[in-house]
């Protein structure tokens, strides 16, 4: 099983970030943090890179539960989703695969969760 799930589509780069954010909140998710890594490596170390965004995305309810369960856990929040230009008009979205992140934890009730979590951000990715 891989740690991310993930699908390239054809499309202009800032119209797929808005449709991955409408997805997201169709699911329930809110996205606590927007990264401009193309702007970060140009800003911080003069360097061109393609445009890559980091796009952390939490749900309220489930995270509430996973802390819950597990005090440490924000260290694995948010759920982060990249989108990121591949070229020829193409834009591939890939949305971390919870469920491999909370293995190592060893919290069944955090597998639970993270079960539920991956079906939401599957469905965020065959939606675009």
């Amino acid at each position: 099983m891989s740690y991310y799930y993930a699908k390239t589509v054809d499309g202009d780069f800032e119209s797929i970030v808005e449709k991955v954010h409408a997805e997201l909140q169709k699911e329930g998710f809110g996205v606590l943090a927007d990264i401009d890594i193309q702007g970060a490596l140009k800003k911080k170390l003069g360097v061109d890179f393609r445009k890559y965004r980091i796009l952390g995305a939490c749900n309220p309810p489930f995270a509430l539960k996973a802390l819950e369960s597990e005090d440490k856990i924000g260290t694995m929040l948010p759920c982060n989703v990249v989108v990121q230009e591949t070229g020829d008009g193409q834009v591939e979205v890939a949305a971390v695969n919870p469920v491999q992140s909370m293995i190592g934890v060893g919290n069944d009730d955090l597998l639970d969760i993270a079960k539920q979590i991956g079906e939401k951000l599957q469905r965020v990715i065959q939606a675009l």
